[in-house]
């Protein structure tokens, strides 16, 4: 008998079975065998940190990340303060270079009394008898305080309202269009820009020591839209005969109002002596104001002539 054989029959054979390894269900990082696609909803719950770990990095404890948190967000919020801060700071001071931002709140700084003593001024200004500017140490006072100051919320509005009046003129009249209600504003508008340019290139010219401001002559160039108003909105209601009553007087209003309001600004040495200086000088000065009155009524009515059939 084979060796093999007696072995086998002495001794009993052990049989082998495969082994099998187990894995433990609640091991974390662990997927099931079975599941097609890894559940991620819980890495992402985690954060960053979790990712971060995942990747073999260490995730920062409690305190570290409330230690990089709080610093980090404090110098980004300082640094956006700061760069907001010089940001207002570089737009104020430009803005106040191109535009007297300051000196404008100075002109829109009315009331409702000093809007109406205003608008009667500018209609009946025959019988007002003092015109100087009030003045508090060296500087003029509000207009509320003052009705002889000038002011740009009467031009303001009044150029508006003839705009709006404009259009309605031109609406009863089958002619309204977007084209012609633009034309009309941009006329207006070029009229009152050639008049500054032209009155600061005469003062020049005749070398006059003034503290007559480029602001202020826009708003003495704009209260001529209050008599304007009142001729187109009576020719609307009465016709050409209203336009012509109602214009003319307001023409003839705005020609003292403005040469008794200038006189004081451009012939202020004459007036601060008290006497007429008789000169050259002093007599373009006077000519120069003459020329600046006699011209609002021209232009009231070549603005407004063509809105009244």
């Amino acid at each position: 008998m084979h060796p093999a054989g007696q072995a086998a029959a002495g001794t009993p054979r052990l049989r082998k079975w495969p082994s099998k390894r187990r894995v433990p269900a609640s091991q974390p990082g662990m997927a099931d065998p079975h599941q097609l696609f890894d559940d991620t909803s819980s890495a992402q719950s985690r954060g960053y940190g979790a990712q971060r770990a995942g990747l073999g990095y260490p995730a920062p404890s409690a305190p570290q990340a409330a230690f990089l948190a709080g610093p980090v967000s404090n110098v980004a919020m300082a640094y956006g303060s700061s760069l907001a801060a010089q940001g207002k700071e570089l737009v104020d001071k430009n803005i106040d270079r191109f535009i007297p931002v300051s000196k404008l709140k100075y002109y829109f700084a009315v009331d409702t009394v000093y809007v109406g003593k205003k608008l009667g001024l500018l209609v009946f200004p025959y019988l007002h008898q003092d015109w100087e500017v009030q003045y508090q140490q060296d500087t003029p006072v509000a207009p509320r305080f003052d009705v002889n100051a000038p002011d740009l919320y009467i031009p303001a509005m009044a150029f508006i309202t003839y705009v709006l009046l404009a259009g309605l003129a031109l609406g009863t009249q089958d002619r309204f269009s977007p084209d012609l209600l633009g034309l009309q504003a941009s006329s207006a508008l070029a009229w009152l820009a050639l008049e500054v340019m032209a009155i600061l290139l005469s003062l020049y010219l005749v070398t006059v020591n003034t503290d007559l401001t480029t602001i202020d002559l826009v708003a003495f160039l704009g209260y001529k839209y209050v008599g304007m108003i009142g001729g187109v909105l009576m020719g609307l209601l009465f016709g050409k005969t209203g336009y012509y009553l109602v214009l003319g007087w307001c023409c003839l209003s705005i020609f003292v109002f403005m040469i008794r309001t200038l006189r004081l600004k451009i012939l202020a040495e004459a007036a601060a002596e008290g006497v007429p200086v008789r000169g050259a000088r002093n007599q373009l000065r006077m000519y120069l104001t003459m020329a600046v009155a006699a011209a609002q009524p021209l232009l009231m009515y070549w603005l407004t002539f063509h809105l009244v059939r």
